[in-house]
């Protein structure tokens, strides 16, 4: 059976923001599938835009990132006990943020 795919849209980065390299967290065990939700992130004036990517696996806590500490998360899906922690954790740290099946 196969799965279905995600249709994921992210807004681009706020013009204030522009300015700088965006900051991303990448958090999950597979970091290859983790790099594909990136592709066709928005990009500034239709140009190739560098990224500063920081990788953690699913055991570092993301309580240990400051607020609005990057602009895009994508996550591994937790499971349901954990949930409710690392939605709250993701809206703190990251301006965009998307969780993903893992």
């Amino acid at each position: 059976m196969s799965c279905p795919r995600t249709s994921v849209c992210l807004t681009p980065i706020p013009s204030s923001q522009a300015a700088r390299t965006p900051r991303i967290l990448l958090g999950g065990q597979h970091q290859p599938t983790l790099l594909r939700y990136l592709d066709g992130w928005p990009r500034r004036k239709g140009r190739a835009t560098a990224f500063l990517i920081q990788f953690a696996d699913s055991f570092t806590p993301l309580s240990r990132f400051a607020d609005d500490r990057f602009d895009l998360a994508v996550v591994q899906a937790p499971s349901r006990e954990d949930a409710a922690e690392v939605i709250g954790h993701l809206t703190r740290i990251a301006r965009q943020g998307l969780i993903t099946r893992g």
